[in-house]
C-alpha cells in the first residue's frame, strides 16, 4: 500500500473549488514563498495516511461532495503519492480533482510523473504565491497564479465563482478558517 503525507483534511468545502469539495493539504513544501497562508505545511513529516483508506474516507461522503481538492503544502513534491490518489480517485468515483501547486503548469509537466499527474487533473491552479500581488479572488491567491481547465468538467466561470473564503466549526468544536484569501473574512465588518 501506498501512503501520503497530510497535514490537515477537511470533508467538506465550499471554498477550495467548485461545490462541496474533500479537501485534503499535503505535508511539506520547499518552495517558501514568502507570506504564504499555510506556513505550519512546510516542514517534512505531518500524518502518514494509507491512501487506500483515505480514498475509502472520500467516497464515504456520498454524494455530499463533487470533487476532491490537493492542496498544501506542496503536492506535487509528493508526485507518486498524489497521482496514485488521484488515480484511485478516478477509478472507484466520478469525482472531479483539483489541484493548487506553486509549480508552474510547465515544471509539473516536466516531472517525471508529471503528464500522467497533468492528465488527472479537471482543474491546476498554478504558480508560488507573491503576497505583493495578492488577487484574492476565485481560486488565484496572487495575480500571477493561472487556472487551467484540463478538461471539460467546468466552465472558467464556474471556477472563478468559488468562494473566497469560508468559516466552519467541525464535530470537535474547532473553527476552521479555510479559502484562497480567508483574512478577508477577518477583516469584515
Amino acid at each position: 500500500m501506498s501512503t501520503l503525507h497530510v497535514h490537515a483534511i477537511e470533508p467538506r468545502s465550499r471554498a477550495n473549488g467548485p461545490g462541496a469539495r474533500f479537501v485534503i493539504w499535503f505535508q511539506g513544501c520547499s518552495l517558501g514563498c514568502p507570506g504564504c497562508f499555510n506556513p505550519d505545511t512546510h516542514e517534512r513529516g505531518g500524518q502518514a495516511r494509507e491512501i487506500d483508506d483515505l480514498v475509502d474516507e472520500i467516497l464515504a461522503q456520498g454524494s455530499a461532495i463533487e470533487g476532491v481538492t490537493l492542496s498544501g503544502g506542496e503536492p506535487f513534491e509528493q508526485p507518486a503519492a498524489a497521482l496514485a490518489l488521484m488515480q484511485a480517485v478516478r477509478a472507484r468515483s466520478s469525482l472531479s480533482l483539483l489541484a493548487f501547486s506553486g509549480f508552474a503548469r510547465e515544471e509539473i509537466a516536466a516531472m517525471a510523473q508529471g503528464a500522467e499527474i497533468l492528465a488527472q487533473l479537471d482543474v491546476l491552479v498554478d504558480g508560488r504565491y507573491q503576497a505583493g500581488s495578492r488577487a484574492g479572488r476565485g481560486l488565484r491567491g496572487s495575480d500571477n497564479q493561472r487556472i487551467h481547465l484540463l478538461s471539460s468538467r467546468y466552465r472558467r466561470e464556474q471556477v472563478e465563482a468559488t468562494p473566497e473564503a469560508e468559516i466552519r466549526i467541525d464535530a470537535r468544536g474547532q473553527v476552521v478558517l479555510t479559502g484562497v484569501d480567508p483574512l478577508k473574512l477577518k477583516n469584515r465588518r
